[in-house]
């Protein structure tokens, strides 16, 4: 049976405070706000001290969970330019090529996740340059100060990864900035400050669902399998951490892709069994759906596949790979209309391809909240993860 979203609870201001009983919303409109405070605070720590100030043969970055999407911005922005190579580890082992002349990020909110501390003290073992993000007097901390390394500290308050990103996020940015591995300047994260404050103004719980672009987004998800598709790199990275949103904020399982590689994999599920052609294909599309139907006789209607296409801003020229891409979009989104498959589309607004990113993830990460909330869920709090971590914990001693 396909879930039911009440649009009643996503427009009343007091069901909102009810459900969000953590109050998801209101910390994600902070994080334009995170974004300024960290630019002070990473300046306060020494940021332009890393790696000793001087460019790093290679950067490792360690992130995982709600920050995993750190190591992902990273990798987007230093592909096209950066003059030494950046790759991703959740975990241990390290690889063994990295020692003295490497930099490792190792980035956790609580400063206890296993990965990113376990991948700082080995670094620091090895002696490479270390940068990492997290709560002050933390394991991750500890580990960073007796290595000279930088610390940078996410100030209190800040309860969940999911939330937080931009105070994780922004000092890395500008750690990047000053080894020249991105262009990423302090200006630049300042626009990216604005269009976050921008997205928390349209998607503010006051905003109506007619107009507000993110409760439109979660009724249009609603009753659905999300697939997310970007169109590129860097909406595949948006796209990579709304399917993580989807799942952890509105308990909804979703799948995620980037094109041009993920079109075929997404295209061949319009033709089974969650569109309107039920497995027929495309071009055998069903009638449309019996609005004299009874589910209590008939049996509940099952879900419907869900495609949210989410698009970058054109470019005033395009490459011939650029249009490559705009034309598999477009025979992609026809082919899922075709398909009878529900279909969303976002658009990035123009600006620094940080900013671009920071309004699709900010836009996402609200819709999904409130998809949550509708649903009737609170989007911070999962009985199955916190019975899940209890288990995991006692499995552990």
């Amino acid at each position: 049976m396909a879930p039911f979203l009440d649009e009643s609870l996503i427009d009343d201001v007091d069901a909102i405070a009810e459900r969000d009983s953590r109050q998801t919303l209101r910390a994600l409109a902070t994080a334009g706000a995170q974004v300024r405070e960290q630019i002070t605070l990473s300046r306060e720590g020494g940021i332009e001290r890393v790696g000793g100030g001087e460019r790093p043969r290679s950067v490792l970055v360690a992130s995982l969970g709600g920050s995993a999407v750190v190591a992902d911005v990273l990798e987007l922005l230093a592909e096209p330019g950066s003059p030494v190579p950046v790759t991703v580890r959740r975990n241990l082992p390290l690889p063994g090529w990295v020692g003295p002349l490497d930099l490792v990020v190792a980035v956790s909110l609580s400063g206890r996740a296993h990965g990113p501390v376990a991948v700082a003290a080995e670094a620091a073992r090895r002696g490479a340059s270390l940068l990492t993000v997290g709560a002050p007097d933390s394991p991750l901390a500890r580990i960073c100060t007796a290595a000279r390394g930088i610390h940078i500290d996410v100030p209190h308050g800040r309860t969940s990864s999911r939330t937080a990103l931009w105070s994780l996020l922004t000092p890395v940015m500008l750690a990047a900035d000053g080894l020249g591995l991105i262009d990423c300047t302090e200006r630049a994260l300042m626009e990216v400050a604005d269009r976050l404050d921008e997205q928390a103004e349209a998607c503010r719980p006051t905003s109506e669902s007619f107009v507000n672009p993110a409760k439109i987004l979660a009724v249009q998800l609603a009753e659905s399998i999300p697939v997310i598709l970007g169109d590129g790199p860097l909406n595949g990275v948006a796209a990579a951490r709304a399917a993580s949103m989807l799942q952890r904020t509105a308990r909804i399982p979703a799948s995620y892709g980037e094109l041009p590689d993920a079109a075929s994999q997404i295209v061949a599920s319009f033709d089974g069994p969650f569109t309107a052609g039920g497995g027929r294909g495309v071009g055998e599309r069903e009638s449309a759906p019996d609005i004299f139907a009874d589910p209590f006789l008939d049996g509940p209607a099952q879900p419907r596949l869900g495609l949210l296409m989410l698009r970058d801003v054109a470019p005033e020229e395009l490459s011939p790979e650029a249009a490559e891409v705009q034309e598999l979009t477009d025979a992609v989104l026809q082919t899922a209309h075709d398909a009878g498959v529900r279909v969303a589309t976002a658009v990035a607004e123009p600006g620094h391809p940080l900013t671009r990113l920071a309004g699709q993830i900010a836009l996402t990460d609200f819709a999904a909240t409130y998809l949550a909330i509708g649903l009737g869920l609170d989007p911070s709090v999962s009985p199955h993860v916190a019975d899940l971590r209890d288990r995991r914990d006692r499995a552990l001693g």
